[in-house]
């Protein structure tokens, strides 16, 4: 399959044929540019073809093909610029630059059975940012390279790998995730499984697995439709025609999904919510200015600067609130900021003692919520931090046994001791008897 007599700025269109039952590699040869793709049963376009053809315009199934309909613009190249470095321009293509790849250690999943999940674009499918930024991540899955995702001692992810897989996360929840649904739990389960799956071909996930990757969609898709709710909607409840259409940031939203979504977030029942929402931020303090690398990268990232030097939540939560340049723009912030710093030299000086949660971040903001442990991020509990003695709970009938085996041992030394007490007596008795005995005995003699 091929296309020739392409001219300089010409706008060409292709009909690019993939059998769903042909496992094969297909060729595409435009001028002197090749570019493999890989047909498979389960194909997914919304990331794979994408990244090759930036202006993808539609598709549509007919019995077993699918045929894609792409339109590109051809600049002729010329004798002085035949480099191999522009030829990717020229189909409108940029080379992803991982600069990353060095720090990532990468795992080969070659011989990974390929998932069975199938991820399809609406006819209408526009390009749109979710489509276009995370192209390393699909180069990667195309050459079947996973990086491995690291965990600090608390199991929670750090590095670069963490981080793009956080990314990638929330391009698969923006795109994939329905927005009409209002709850996660009433999302099908085969479009979680498609995510999980997705996921799973991009990266070597390790700890937690399959529920840290659903548990971070689920926030992602939340905070997306949030996004979308106070930036998209809410300004502009009195401009119709401005809510008419997907904006254009998120062009891949269907229309009848935004219309849905518009009027929901319209709706009093929603208003209602959202004032209670709205009333719970504005009591929030402190609020941090963390990336996705979260607390767990901030203290990787603080060991790497600090070697030595012991991190603890006070630092990690002084640090997350503070910008590029080392200040604190919060004069609230700042101000319990100073007191940690005044709490962490008494520390030092040994004029302060902290044990267990009792500790300078506690001192400085006060008692904890309950389960809960500020600056060190979500998922850790009490008990994993500060290394708190596991509650047992023990039930009524456990209770009870206990109390039957108390008294059971108590009424059996009782009655040990009166068995003591009678074979005491009887050994005193039959003494006596002996002794009386005998004296009548040798009486008898005497006579």
């Amino acid at each position: 399959m091929g296309a020739t007599g392409l001219r300089e700025g010409a706008l060409s269109e292709y009909l690019i044929v993939f059998l769903s039952s042909s496992s094969s590699s297909l060729n595409l040869k435009i001028d002197r540019l090749p570019l493999a793709f890989v047909a498979r049963n389960r194909f997914d376009f919304s990331e794979q073809c994408f990244l090759f053809f930036p202006n993808l315009i539609k598709y549509k199934e007919k019995e077993s093909r699918v045929v894609l309909s792409v339109k590109m613009v051809f600049q002729h190249q010329s004798k002085d610029s035949g480099s191999k470095k522009n030829e990717g321009k020229e189909l409108g293509m940029v080379a992803p630059q991982d600069k990353s790849s060095k720090k990532m250690k990468f795992a080969s999943s070659s011989a990974k059975t390929e998932p069975t999940s199938q991820t399809t674009i609406s006819d209408d499918s526009k390009t749109g940012r979710d489509m276009s930024t995370m192209p390393r991540v699909v180069k990667r899955k195309l050459q079947k390279l996973r990086p491995i995702v690291e965990y600090n001692k608390r199991g929670k992810g750090i590095g670069q790998a963490h981080s793009e897989m956080q990314s990638y996360i929330g391009v698969l929840a923006r795109s994939r995730v329905p927005l009409v649904e209002k709850k996660w739990s009433q999302i099908p389960k085969d479009i979680k499984e498609q995510i999980w799956e997705a996921v799973d071909m991009a990266f070597v996930v390790g700890q937690g697995g399959k529920n840290s990757v659903l548990s971070s969609a689920a926030k992602k898709w939340k905070d997306f439709k949030s996004t979308l709710t106070r930036h998209y909607i809410l300004p502009y409840t009195n401009d119709k025609e401005k809510l008419s259409q997907p904006p254009e940031t998120y062009k891949f939203i269907e229309k009848a999904q935004w219309d849905a979504f518009v009027a929901s977030r319209l709706s009093k029942d929603f208003e209602s919510v959202h004032s209670q929402h709205a009333q719970i931020r504005e009591k929030l303090e402190y609020n941090h200015r963390l990336s996705l690398k979260g607390y767990a990268g901030l203290e990787d990232q603080l060991e790497e600067t600090m070697p030595g030097v012991e991190i603890d939540r006070s630092t990690l939560w002084k640090r997350a609130r503070q910008d590029k340049h080392g200040n604190i723009p919060d004069p609230k912030v700042a101000e319990k900021a100073k007191l940690i710093d005044e709490l962490q030299k008494q520390v030092s000086e040994g004029k302060v003692s902290v044990y267990g949660s009792n500790d300078v971040l506690t001192m400085a903001l006060g008692p904890e919520h309950p389960g809960r442990v500020r600056g060190v991020g979500s998922g850790i509990s009490p008990r994993q931090y500060f290394n708190l003695p596991k509650l047992q709970r023990v039930s009524f009938d456990d209770r009870l046994k206990d109390s039957l085996r108390v008294l059971l041992q108590e009424e059996t030394k009782k009655m040990e001791a009166k068995a003591r007490e009678e074979a005491l007596r009887m050994e005193a008795r039959t003494k006596q008897l002996v002794e009386a005995e005998r004296e009548h005995f040798l009486s008898q003699l005497s006579n």
